[in-house]
């Protein structure tokens, strides 16, 4: 179970921040309501949520999943591959400090946490334009010390990995068609999600709890049917940057 999250208010530059999408720029108003509204899901869950102030420096920082990968024994700072987000790591830091044994990820290696998932004690960790295999490596071994397996999935679509599959509990994992044909995710039961819904990849578990995407009838469908109860929150302007629910919050136990 959950009992905190780490979150940052989206700056006013939100707009200037990376993004491949080709469908607008975010309505600042709208952005915060939909980020004011994810922090109060959490805050419903039972969580106890950290809103930290925005860094106008740096407009993808309310990303802050990103920046750090959070297991039940250890806080691992990252460093993000893209190299307007390097330096926002040194922010989160002091913060996770507070509850976690630091280690930190040294360059060349890169992370970024979107790309991380874990499932009980096993860790997927995406080699993609943002994860290389060095940084892939130094966070594995800083997970082996600690009891976890790793192993490294090639992300081929998508901004990261969990952009495309993450985890339902109960050994049941959401993911696109594509990534169900990999051997590493036959063991799982899969969710897999329609081809125009893949954004719906994105959902969160969260204290019993499954946080979906609005706008994404077929999967909530299926997902209504698993033994977990359905939250669909509105992330449209957050897509607009190739956002979702996972990267908007470190969670902790």
């Amino acid at each position: 179970m959950f009992r905190r999250a780490i979150t940052r208010k989206p700056g006013r530059n939100a707009a200037d921040g990376l993004t491949t999408s080709t469908i607008g720029l975010p309505d600042y108003g709208n952005l915060i309501r939909q980020h004011d509204a994810y922090v109060q899901t959490l805050s419903n869950l039972g969580l106890e949520v950290i809103v930290l102030e925005a860094e106008p420096g740096y407009p993808d920082a309310y990303f802050v999943e990103d920046v750090a990968v959070v297991t039940p024994e250890i806080a691992v700072i990252t460093i993000p591959g893209a190299l307007s987000r390097q330096g926002e790591q040194e922010s989160i830091e002091p913060v996770l400090a507070q509850f976690r044994r630091i280690k930190r990820i040294e360059p060349p290696g890169t992370v970024e946490g979107g790309d991380v998932l874990l499932v009980g004690k096993h860790c997927f960790i995406g080699i993609s334009e943002r994860t290389n295999a060095l940084g892939a490596r130094q966070l594995g071994c800083f997970l082996e010390e600690y009891g976890y397996s790793w192993e490294p999935i090639s992300v081929d679509a998508g901004l990261h990995l969990k952009s495309s599959v993450n985890d339902l509990g109960q050994d049941t994992l959401i993911m696109t068609r594509t990534l169900s044909r990999l051997e590493a995710f036959k063991r799982f039961t899969a969710v897999i999600v329609n081809e125009n819904e893949t954004n719906a990849a994105n959902t969160m578990l969260v204290n019993d709890h499954l946080i979906i995407p609005a706008g994404y009838p077929l999967t909530k469908k299926e997902l209504s049917d698993l033994d977990r109860k359905v939250i669909e929150l509105d992330v449209s302007e957050v897509s607009k940057m190739d956002g979702g629910l996972t990267c908007m919050s470190l969670r902790l136990t």
